[in-house]
């Protein structure tokens, strides 16, 4: 017991040492640039003054993105969606699958719960003795279950998921923004001090060219140009796919493997729209789209679905007027996303009488209409 829990604390602290990495260099990079560059190397005032105000401004908010990302907790199933204590004995008493599933489907019957595995079963963890929510997947490295889980990235040191995912990619922005800025500033300096070197080389290097304290800049500024054009080009490549899973709302899990509804796999199941996808990660209110506070919309739990192929446990209404009579063909509207969720056969029921006593004719007219509804047996 002693050995594990030594591994398992070891494991946790080098767990951080990409973080401090990143920290590191963020820290000799503000040094480099303000020091280095901004005071010792730069003569023009405005140009210096100009440089200082937009590069404290992208340092700001990307430090601040990141650290949301690196520090709010993943978030994890509620209580409901723990097995009661009878059924959980019951379920860890039993040792064939088929017994565990009966359990399983009596408890998640009254929870609003849309996937399945690839076989068609309940999706539960055995590690957290939960079932899982939809979206929802066990972070090995967490060792927790994480809602909308999209990947564990050991840059932050934390799962990336429903509670951080706009934080997550409000960070690859910044950072995009900060290294473009650093690389775009540098340049011609870095040309400066790469022709000036090469000069020195050949023993032809003009005097006064540049202030003599820039000659002690010329490592930093050289190395700073060639770190920013790296992370430039590696974030540039993360940022634009997860743009793309954002618009197709998806998670980086179910890009790989699409999710398993009761009619199959459906890559884009929860696909509401581009508009839509994008207001579920940032949120309504566009005035708090580039800040990193939480905007996003759901609590994480249950997510508004795109029924792509019918559903066989979803009300399907026939209308069948009299012979001789004008045939009219009444299409079934779609839930609502506040309607998104398993509905029993008598809340189907009750849908479908309420949706004919609103849209029924005032007029007594002698024609009668049969209304069939069909749901799984």
């Amino acid at each position: 017991m002693a050995p594990t829990h030594v591994l398992r604390c070891c494991q946790r602290g080098l767990a951080w040492i990409p973080v401090i990495f990143i920290a590191l260099v963020v820290c000799w990079s503000y040094y480099a640039y303000v020091v280095q560059l901004c005071i010792f190397t730069i003569l023009n005032i405005g140009e210096k003054i100009a440089y200082l105000i937009f590069f404290h401004l992208s340092f700001i908010m990307f430090v601040w993105s990141y650290w949301k990302t690196i520090f709010s907790k993943p978030a994890n199933p509620s209580k409901e969606f723990c097995l009661p204590k009878l059924e959980k004995d019951r379920y860890e008493k039993e040792e064939r699958p088929e017994p565990q599933q009966e359990i399983l489907w009596r408890a998640a019957s009254i929870l609003p719960l849309y996937t399945r595995t690839g076989a068609g079963a309940i999706r539960y963890c055995d590690r957290c003795q939960v079932i899982k929510p939809d979206r929802c997947h066990h972070c090995s490295a967490c060792d927790m279950c994480v809602l909308k889980m999209d990947h564990h990235c050991p840059w932050v040191n934390n799962c990336v998921g429903f509670s951080n995912y706009k934080f997550f990619i409000l960070f690859l922005a910044y950072s995009l923004v900060y290294c473009l800025f650093i690389a775009a500033t540098v340049l011609q300096y870095f040309i400066k001090f790469w022709t000036l070197c090469r000069r020195k080389a050949a023993e032809n290097c003009p005097k006064n060219e540049l202030p003599d304290t820039a000659t002690h800049a010329k490592f930093h500024v050289l190395f700073l140009f060639f770190v920013a054009a790296m992370f430039c080009i590696s974030i540039l490549s993360l940022f634009s796919y997860h743009l793309w899973l954002v618009g197709k709302n998806r998670s980086t899990i179910e890009a790989f493997r699409a999710p398993v509804f009761r009619t199959g796999s459906d890559k884009n199941g929860f696909s509401l729209g581009f508009r839509k996808n994008i207001a579920q990660v940032f949120g309504d209110q566009k005035k708090y789209w580039l800040l990193p506070v939480f905007t996003s919309q759901g609590d994480g739990l249950t997510f508004p679905t795109r029924l792509v192929n019918a559903d066989v446990e979803q009300a399907g209404v026939t209308l069948h007027p009299e012979p001789n009579k004008l045939v009219t063909a009444v299409p079934a509207s779609p839930l609502s996303d506040s309607q998104n969720r398993l509905l029993s056969d008598d809340q189907q029921t009750n849908h479908v009488e309420d949706c004919l006593s609103n849209n029924s004719p005032k007029s007594g007219g002698s024609e009668t209409i049969t209304v069939t509804v069909e749901s799984e047996s």
